[in-house]
């Protein structure tokens, strides 16, 4: 009977779509390809293959590592935004601020103090004036 090993965490196990590869793993693999086999070709004109074919590899790298990199089940492009962001974008000094709902319950409190002779002051004339027109 053939043994198949099933990981206990079935959230990491990724669909694999052909050769064994992820579609982004794909994806990256093919447009380095795109780009590192006309490169190539280029440079094996101008400098010696193996030159060429190192500085193939070294254009290609940037591609293979955004494929394969991958942190805390996050991929390299949400990792570098949230970097980028916390880094550059949003301010650097974050205030601790709290709301003081005590504060807001004593102005709560407060307006009401204020409001209630002026709403209830009208029904008392009303009640006035009908007395006086019997």
């Amino acid at each position: 009977m053939p043994f198949v090993p099933v990981p206990k965490d079935l959230t990491k196990v990724k669909t694999k779509v052909a050769f064994n590869l992820t579609k982004r793993q794909l994806i990256c693999f093919s447009i380095a390809g795109a780009i590192g086999t006309p490169s190539y070709l280029f440079l094996k004109q101008h400098i010696s293959t193996d030159l060429a074919a190192i500085a193939m590899v070294i254009i290609m790298l940037p591609l293979f590592f955004v494929a394969l990199f991958e942190k805390d089940g996050q991929p390299f492009e949400k990792l570098a935004r949230n970097y980028i962001r916390s880094r550059f974008i949003k301010k650097r000094k974050r205030i601790y601020r709290t709301k003081n709902y005590y504060k807001l319950l004593e102005q709560q409190n407060q307006l009401i103090k204020e409001v209630t002779p002026i709403v209830q002051k009208p029904i008392k004339q009303k009640r006035q004036t009908k007395r006086y027109k019997k």
